[in-house]
């Protein structure tokens, strides 16, 4: 593609629209500005909301296959790319999953988060190899992420995964995007042009925050990672999420400090364990039987000891 028929096509993308009416925002005092932004960004919720059919289906057919082992691989370049490795690498504390369960994908490598790998979001062979390096698998689901929905990067890993038998979705902020018709699952959230002309860090990397939260925080909750709303898996890697722990069994339980710390012990530490031991009357290694039987979900080893 040339140098002209870049710019024309990045011409007819909503999210690199030109809006002569904020040309002179440089001249406004910061308050204006600052009002001027959270307005626009009072708008992304409700260009969510329209794709949350899409989004829902997304969710139940990546569940289903995360339940049978599959992972979930973001793959994206630039802010995309970054919101992607975010939300990969907050998964295991959230949820306590294996940290080769959820990955982020960025062209560019590890190197690409901090700082700009020229060339690299361009290359769809990058991608390629990037997920023949993860092995791709019918039963993992590869997300391509891109405001543009034009990124060679997010397309490229899109059709590679589709062509290994995965799950594909893709996730853009323009209408028509070659990346939404790329993959099974298309999801467009339009949240029109950014207050600055083209940054798609603004409204666009809002809204793909939006969506990623929901993809792996609802796809966890139907794999059982919740009890409740409570995040009954959550791993106690320092005090703060120590103590939450402690808190998380307390709410779900009533029980007492005392009952919850011999809970806790019982259970290595585990709060769906504890939980379940101190509901279920149950000790801790007859606790983690249960759930395993129960492929994980707390509400169907608690009915299994109800019978």
């Amino acid at each position: 593609m040339t140098s002209s028929d870049l710019r024309r096509q990045l011409a007819s993308l909503t999210t690199e629209a030109f809006r002569p009416e904020l040309a002179d925002i440089d001249r406004l005092p910061t308050l204006d500005i600052a009002r001027l932004m959270n307005g626009e960004d009072a708008g992304v919720p409700a260009a969510v909301a329209v794709q949350l059919p899409r989004i829902a289906a997304a969710i139940d057919a990546l569940a289903e296959r995360m339940a049978r082992g599959g992972r979930l691989i973001y793959a994206g370049a630039g802010t995309a790319g970054r919101l992607g490795v975010l939300d990969a690498s907050e998964c295991p504390p959230t949820f306590n999953t294996d940290p080769a369960q959820v990955v982020g994908l960025i062209a560019g490598g590890p190197e690409a988060m901090v700082t700009s790998v020229e060339g690299a979001e361009d290359s769809d062979e990058l991608a390629r190899r990037d997920l023949d390096a993860l092995k791709v698998t019918p039963d993992d689901t590869v997300v391509g992420v891109s405001a543009s929905g034009r990124t060679p990067y997010a397309i490229g890993a899109v059709e590679h995964a589709r062509a290994l038998g995965a799950l594909t979705i893709g996730l853009a902020c323009n209408e028509h995007s070659t990346l939404a018709a790329a993959a099974e699952h298309g999801i467009e959230v339009v949240v029109g042009p950014e207050l600055v002309t083209g940054s798609t860090r603004l409204k666009a990397g809002t809204a793909q925050k939006l969506v990623l939260n929901m993809l792996s925080t609802i796809t966890m909750i139907r794999l059982g990672k919740t009890y409740g709303n409570l995040m009954v898996d959550v791993r106690a890697s320092n005090d703060k999420l120590r103590a939450r722990s402690r808190r998380i069994v307390s709410l779900a339980t009533g029980a007492s400090d005392e009952e919850i710390e011999k809970a806790l012990s019982e259970s290595g530490g585990e709060v769906k364990n504890a939980i379940l031991a101190l509901l279920a009357g149950v000790d801790g290694p007859t606790a983690a039987r249960l759930l395993e039987e129960s492929g994980g979900h707390l509400r169907a080893a608690l009915a299994h000891t109800a019978r």
